[in-house]
């Protein structure tokens, strides 16, 4: 049970109480603790849902595609400024982001190595080769050619002039305007993915909890002012 529902619970029994024993404090204290309760409820339940007759009711599903734009100029206006992105790329960004060796791990290197028996078997050494097998007789080499390759690779992205080559190519104003328009792309493709019921579910899960306390809060200084309206008019 929520709070929001047992705010109700606790003001709905005041009012009885107070009815049953004639307590005209507790009737009021009740009655106005479950007026602003109550009004506070409907007040979140109207930011989720469409309430027929109610205007401006459901404002978060039904103004969704604000909501989305909303999130794309946040994006790109606070964070994926070209003063970011540059700010990135000429602190430590690159340096300590730059780590090619799990892709490289990933990458087949077997069509290199078929590559070189192919230039060697057309190649003036060609005739050599066949003497002694052709191809067949370098196949056990296959496996320790990929991990010095692969062993090669991973030592030549973490060299200082690679890092610095890679920076270089990134800050040029034509990368930069490229990457922020992808970024764009990427950003506005996952809204465009996004449902009204979706949005809902979002922004619900993330403040419904705390909008309970509007309630409970509605609850306690209603009950305060049907307390002081009580007091006035004994």
């Amino acid at each position: 049970m929520n709070k929001s529902v047992i705010t109700n619970l606790i003001a709905a029994v005041l009012v009885v109480s107070g009815y049953f024993f004639a307590s005209a404090i507790l009737f009021n204290v009740g009655l106005f603790a479950l007026s602003g309760a109550v009004t506070n409820w409907l007040a979140v339940h109207m930011l989720f849902e469409k309430i027929p007759g109610l205007y401006g009711s459901g404002v978060i599903p039904t103004r969704f595609e604000e909501f989305k734009i909303a999130i794309s100029n946040l994006m790109m206006e606070q964070f994926f400024t070209d003063e970011n992105i540059e700010r990135f790329l000429s602190g430590e960004g690159v340096e300590s982001h730059i780590n090619l060796q799990p892709v490289i791990e990933k990458v087949d290197m077997a069509p290199a190595f078929d590559a070189l028996v192919t230039t060697i078997e057309q190649s003036s050494l060609g005739g050599m080769l066949a003497m002694f097998g052709g191809s067949e007789a370098i196949a056990p080499l296959k496996a320790p050619f990929i991990d010095k390759m692969k062993s090669s690779l991973v030592e030549i992205s973490q060299s200082e002039d690679f890092v610095n080559l890679v920076k270089n190519e990134l800050e040029r104003p034509d990368v930069l305007a490229d990457m922020r328009t992808k970024v764009s792309d990427i950003v506005t493709q996952r809204l465009n993915e996004l449902t009204p019921e979706l949005v809902k579910e979002i922004i619900e899960e993330m403040i419904r909890e705390h909008l309970g306390w509007l309630v409970v809060w509605g609850g306690v200084f209603g009950g305060i002012i049907g307390l002081i309206a009580a007091m006035f008019t004994r």
